[in-house]
């Protein structure tokens, strides 16, 4: 009899000395042995400091929508481990992680594996099992060293490079831009979800011989007043699209970002994929944009007081969020339900917000890197004004609604930790 979804999970918690140990020597030898170097016919890696989940998110969509089989695998999880891998758009269910992981346990030997490293070979395998035409693989953490970055991408995409993870990727947005860098492979696509990268990458790209694909150089978008928008690629000339699912302006980016990769894959498949290129017309890209989803981005619930759930986990993404918030009409005021981890930038985090918070909830967050309010609140200071300290998540949800009056919003924002639960709480959370 199989053992269940969290006896593994509780397993591989406990299976390797480190949380994190960068590098591709231990999964790429299992990955050989279960014959995982090609998971899928076409293989997508999206990168980024900030953008990458999104982005990934929306190519899942616009390959479903092209008819395209398609598997995807983004991380950390909200509520249910599930949600890191999708296949046709639906989670995979607990007896086929678990079939993966019996098959990874069997392979394995003596090496020892992360739990993300369990994580991403369960994914490759899945979606080898399922024979899906496109894998999209989200990095977790960096690139050049990250396990995805065992498989050869076709088409690799960099979102953006942003200060973050330094005690990993480096201290200066140079060596970051060099870690991140490190998913492209020589004559394939390296697409950039913007110009504004460190010299680094574009000297990666010229180094290996990648062929760039450049935001606003090789693909171009333009928003109307409306809302609705326009794309300009090699190949696509789409007009009238209507914004995504995923709410704010930096899904523009992600969306043109995710259908220029799609185009540049074409480019260079010989005339294969011409059939997925052909079905996006606008009407398929706009039924795509309709369904992509992704969780605590930008996720807004409506009401009499409006909630707007954001991971926003550092400084960029941190600016992005205050961004969005000041552009975004609000009758009251904004209060914030903010939890942030011990290794996260919250200074940071906290000036960027300043300007659209009037009122702020900390929240503690769950060990072995959450802390408690009371140590926010001193690594937030001063830009916190006299917040309110809560021991949790769901208690700093119910102490900001019952402050809240008609026509204030909610902000939930920091770290996966804080949204997620607050997901749960508001009851929106969902397994589809």
């Amino acid at each position: 009899m199989s053992e269940t979804l969290e006896y593994w999970l509780q397993r591989q918690e406990a299976a390797h000395p480190r949380s994190i140990d960068l590098g591709l020597e231990r999964v790429s030898a299992v990955a050989r042995r279960l014959g995982l170097e090609r998971p899928a016919a076409t293989v997508i890696t999206v990168a980024g400091t900030n953008g990458k989940g999104s982005t990934a998110a929306h190519t899942e969509a616009l390959l479903l929508a092209a008819g395209a089989s398609v598997g995807l695998f983004t991380s950390p999880h909200f509520i249910r481990y599930n949600e890191r891998i999708r296949i046709q758009g639906e989670e995979v269910d607990d007896a086929a992680l678990v079939r993966a992981f019996e098959r990874i346990e069997a392979a394995r030997g003596a090496d020892t594996l992360t739990f993300f490293e369990y994580n991403t070979l369960a994914a490759l395998w899945l979606f080898a099992e399922r024979g899906v035409r496109f894998a999209v693989l989200e990095v977790g953490l960096g690139g050049r060293l990250d396990a995805t970055n065992l498989v050869d991408a076709d088409a690799a995409v960099l979102c953006s490079v942003g200060l973050d993870h330094r005690d990993w990727l480096g201290e200066t947005l140079e060596q970051i831009g060099t870690e991140k860098a490190g998913i492209f492979r020589p004559h394939r696509p390296a697409v950039l979800g913007t110009a504004r990268m460190p010299q680094s990458v574009y000297a990666a790209i010229e180094r290996l011989g990648a062929r760039a694909v450049l935001a606003e150089r090789d693909y171009h978008w333009q928003v109307d007043a409306d809302g609705r928008w326009h794309y300009d690629g090699a190949h696509l000339h789409l007009r009238g699209l209507p914004p995504s699912q995923l709410a704010g302006d930096i899904q523009y980016r992600n969306a043109a970002t995710a259908l220029a990769t799609i185009e540049a894959l074409a480019e260079r498949s010989a005339g294969h994929l011409d059939a997925v290129l052909a079905a996006l017309d606008a009407r398929a890209v706009s039924c795509a944009l309709g369904a992509v989803r992704l969780a605590g981005r930008f996720q807004v619930v409506p009401g009499e007081v409006e909630w707007i759930l954001d991971i926003a986990h550092n400084p960029p993404a941190a600016e992005v969020l205050a961004a969005e918030l000041a552009r975004r009409l609000c009758r009251g005021r904004t209060l914030a339900v903010v939890g942030i981890l011990a290794d996260k930038d919250a200074r940071e985090i906290g000036a960027a917000l300043v300007p659209v918070v009037e009122e702020w909830f900390l929240c503690g967050l769950p060990p072995p890197r959450g802390t408690d309010a009371a140590t926010l609140a001193q690594r937030l200071a001063p830009m916190a004004h006299t917040p309110h300290l809560c021991a949790s998540v769901i208690d700093a949800c119910v102490a900001a609604r019952r402050a809240a009056r008609p026509g204030d919003r909610i902000v939930v924002c920091g770290s996966v930790h804080t949204v997620g639960p607050a997901l749960e709480w508001l009851g929106v959370y969902s397994t589809r």
